[in-house]
Order: C-alpha cells, then sequence, then structure tokens
C-alpha cells in the first residue's frame, strides 16, 4: 500500500521504521494486540537494508556459529526473556557453560583470572582480591579506603571515571572498572553517565555507604562460581532465532525490505476526524505510505534528519547524541594452534595495555554449538570511543594487529582457518547529562500525537532495553489510536 494509499476502510494504518530488534518488538506488540483485542489495524514494517534483524545477525559456515553483533541477552532485565515467553521459544534457550565460569583481564601482556566474586568494580570476597597480582598492594589498600569514605552529598551527573575514582581509586579504575564496564558502552568513561548507565552504585553508595560493603551485603550470591555469567542466554542456533520468530509472527505483506525512508510529513487536520490520516511517509524511490501513526526505531541521527521539518528542537537533541564505531572479528582456529587452556568465558583488555583489541569471547568456549568438535571459535572487538582510530585501517591491517595481540596473549601458531570482520555504527553514547536530553526529548515529542521514538538511544543499549523501549511505544500507539 504505497503511492497515495489510504487506510482500508474502517482500519487504522502503523508505519513502524526501522527492523531492528526494537522495530521489529513494536510491530509484533502492535499486530498481537489487535489479534487478541479484535482491533482493526494494518501494520507497516520498514527497513532500508535487504534483511531486518539490526545488529543481531547470526551466520553460519563450515559449522561454526557466529554473532556478527550481541550474543547473547541478560535476564535480569527481565523483557526480553518474556519476550521470548510469548513467542514460545523460551525453552529453546540456552545458558554459557558451567564448566568455564569465569572471565580474565590483561595485565602486561598477560592474562588473569578476575578475581573470584570481584562485580565489575569492587571486590565481595577478601582472598581472592588481596592474592590477585591485577592490582599492587597500593592499588588494593586504596580500594579498602571505600570502607570507611562517606557518601557524596552531591546530586550531579558524575562520570564513570570520577565516581570509580572518587571511591576505590585510579588504579581500580584502570585495571578493572574501565574494561570491564566502560566496554559494555564501547565507551569513554570520562564521558559516561553514571547515572544514565550504572545507577545502581549511586544508590548502593548512599544506601550503605561503601561500594564494597553493599556489594557484600547484596550480591554475596555472586562468590558462587558462575553465579553472573548464569544471567546470559541465547539460542543454540545463535539471536537470529529470535529475529526469525518475530518476523514469523507477522502477517508476510507487512514486513518491506529495501525500503529506505528519506522523508516524514505531519499532515494538521481534525482531530475528532476518523479518516483523516495524520503522516506521510516518503520513500527514495518516490513513493510513500500514508499512516495513522508513525513509531521511529532508528539511531538517533536518522530520526534527527526526519523529523527537522517539524519537530526541530527534538531533531537537535537527538543530535546531541554521539555514536561510535567498532568492530567485530570472529576468528576461526584448529584447537591445536591455541597454547592457551581457554579455561574461561573470555578476556577484557584495559585502555592502559595499550592493544588493538579491547576484549576477546572464546565464543566455542562459552556456549555450545558454536564450532565443530576440535576447532575454536573466537570473536575479537577493537574501536570504541578510545580507539576510532584504529578503524581508520583497512581490514587487512585491523586483522593483522587483532591477530598480532591474540598471538601473544592466547600462545596462538599460524593464521586462523578463516576470519570475518564486521564494522558497526551503532553504539549511542551515554554521555553526561544524558538523562536530562532524554526527557526534554520525550516531553516534545508526547506533544506531537501519533509519534513515537524507541530504540538503544534513550534508556539502555542491550537487547532487553530496546524490547522494553518497543513494548512502551507500542502501548502509547494502541492508546492513541484506539
Amino acid at each position: 500500500m504505497r503511492t497515495g494509499s489510504k487506510p482500508t476502510s474502517g482500519k487504522r494504518v502503523v508505519g513502524v521504521v526501522g527492523g531492528g530488534i526494537t522495530g521489529l518488538t513494536v510491530a509484533y506488540r502492535l499486530y498481537q494486540s489487535a489479534q487478541q483485542q479484535n482491533l482493526p489495524l494494518d501494520l507497516k514494517l520498514l527497513e532500508a537494508t535487504d534483511c531486518v534483524g539490526g545488529l543481531i545477525q547470526t551466520t553460519t559456515e563450515n559449522g561454526f556459529v557466529m554473532e556478527r553483533g550481541p550474543d547473547a541477552f541478560i535476564t535480569t532485565k527481565p523483557w526480553a526473556f518474556q519476550l521470548c515467553q510469548d513467542l514460545g521459544i523460551a525453552d529453546q534457550l540456552i545458558s554459557p557453560n558451567p564448566n568455564f565460569p569465569r572471565s580474565f583481564i590483561v595485565r602486561a601482556r598477560k592474562l588473569y583470572p578476575v578475581p573470584e566474586g570481584f562485580y565489575l568494580m569492587a571486590p565481595t570476597a577478601l582472598w581472592p582480591f588481596v592474592t590477585t597480582p591485577i592490582f599492587s598492594w597500593r592499588g588494593k589498600l586504596r580500594m579498602a579506603m571505600d570502607l570507611f569514605m562517606p557518601p557524596s552529598v552531591q546530586d550531579t551527573d558524575e562520570s564513570l571515571e570520577d565516581f570509580v575514582v572518587r571511591r576505590l581509586g585510579r588504579e581500580a579504575f584502570d585495571r578493572i572498572a574501565q574494561p570491564m564496564i566502560g566496554g559494555i558502552y564501547s565507551a569513554n568513561p570520562r564521558e559516561l553517565s553514571l547515572k544514565a548507565t550504572m545507577p545502581q552504585f549511586l544508590q548502593l553508595e548512599q544506601r550503605f555507604g561503601s561500594i564494597i560493603r553493599a556489594l557484600v551485603e547484596t550480591m554475596s550470591e555472586r562468590r558462587a562460581g558462575g553465579a553472573r555469567y548464569s544471567i546470559f542466554r541465547t539460542f543454540p542456533t545463535g539471536l537470529r532465532t529470535l529475529v526469525d520468530r518475530l518476523v514469523q509472527t507477522l502477517p508476510s505483506n507487512s514486513v518491506q525490505t529495501r525500503t529506505a525512508v528519506i522523508a516524514l510529513r505531519h499532515q494538521q487536520g481534525e482531530e475528532e476526524s476518523q479518516t483523516l490520516p495524520k503522516w506521510e511517509i516518503h520513500f527514495d524511490d518516490g513513493q510513500s505510505l500514508v499512516v495513522d501513526a508513525v513509531c521511529l526505531a532508528l539511531p538517533a541521527i536518522q530520526t534527527a534528519k526526519l523529523l527537522t521539518s517539524f519537530a526541530p528542537e527534538v531533531a537537535k537533541l537527538l543530535k546531541t547524541i554521539p555514536y561510535v564505531s567498532l568492530a567485530t572479528l570472529n576468528l576461526a582456529f584448529e584447537r591445536s594452534q591455541i597454547g592457551h587452556r581457554l579455561d574461561g568465558m573470555g578476556f577484557v583488555v584495559p585502555a592502559i595495555e595499550d592493544q588493538s583489541i579491547t576484549a576477546c569471547t572464546f565464543s566455542s568456549l562459552k556456549f555450545p554449538y558454536r564450532a565443530p568438535e576440535g576447532k575454536v571459535l573466537l570473536r575479537a572487538f577493537a574501536g570504541g570511543a578510545l580507539q576510532q582510530d584504529l578503524l581508520e585501517r583497512s581490514d587487512p591491517d585491523l586483522l593483522e594487529l587483532v591477530l598480532s595481540d591474540l598471538r601473544q596473549l592466547l600462545q596462538i601458531e599460524g593464521n586462523p582457518i578463516f576470519s570475518r570482520m564486521t564494522r558497526w555504527t551503532a553504539s549511542p553514547q551515554y554521555h553526561l547529562g544524558h538523562l536530562d536530553r532524554i526527557s526534554q526529548i520525550e516531553t516534545e515529542v508526547s506533544k506531537i500525537n501519533g509519534l513515537e521514538l524507541a530504540g538503544n538511544a534513550f534508556h539502555g543499549v542491550g537487547i532487553p532495553d530496546c524490547v522494553r523501549s518497543a513494548n512502551q511505544s507500542a502501548e502509547v500507539i494502541l492508546q492513541h489510536l484506539f
């Protein structure tokens, strides 16, 4: 239903722009509600590329199951797991391998296990912390001072770096907090808003007066081996299972790929009119679609371009949300090529180590069904806010840099069986003041009937956060239309 088309008699038409996990979930929730409540709804999911899924891209090659984007989601944020339950595929989910419940950190070009009981930035168990070589004795004593320091009385938006250095010292930040937390957001911790990303630590500080004391009292279960890894879930054939299932639930004519939206126009009309459409969606082939409501599930900068003509203030605010690029490299090896025991999930690399990679997952050790018998699949990461210059290199040059570091860290001999590199410009940065910016955006958007924004630019970058954002947008659209 394209050029000059109008809604089928009695039906409301919704356009969802963007076919990533957010847009797919918006479409699914709308269709699900329409079916359950017998609502007259016509749905169009519009994706510019030739396939839906966004960052979730699973490929299979020669028995290797490779994730080019995220490889799992967490269950402590319940929305993605609930989605899987609603789709009838939750029973297919698998957890990480319980035989390797630990990860490593690089120090002086060697891998050291993260101390048992250590959670992101602080310890919950004494002896593993005392004996770890990751920190110097001076660094350990400075971290222990957290037990005696009063909580901050200021309510300013503090950066991750400032918070950790204030509570636990510079070494705690450089050696563990920066690679473990900053890496989640591919961010510069000096600019990363703690309120927007890890507000629980601010709450723990106020409640317990000490981060270490708070973690000991509230997260003692993490001392049990592997407890923190058990919160992750994926599927035997990769996260693409979730995407495929979402597509299967939607009417076949509702999903339109290779459909690039270049403009969005808000039609003015009588609010009480039941037939007058409110939006025109224009495509790069000159055609258009008329809808009653639209959800933009796109990166902030793309959303801003579509809103400039009728919501310039919102567009201006969206443009202040920066993005950084990163590269994911899937590398296949014979097990005999790797000297390291690979007795963990992977490792992270502090920025002060000055290496080409920020982290590496032992994919075929972390989850089953990822590599044939006798072979290993590694997944390395490069780029992010602190290494943007590396991504200016060609694919062969970047691959060689990554392999050079991996060869030393994991005692690898020879070249991989094959490698697959994926470059993304898709990581929004939650800089200081992020929550205030988002509040302003949401206030202005709430004044525009029939428009919803959703995605990872607002209240969380993970799959559960995207699903939650989609759920909320679908609910608002249904309230507006019916």
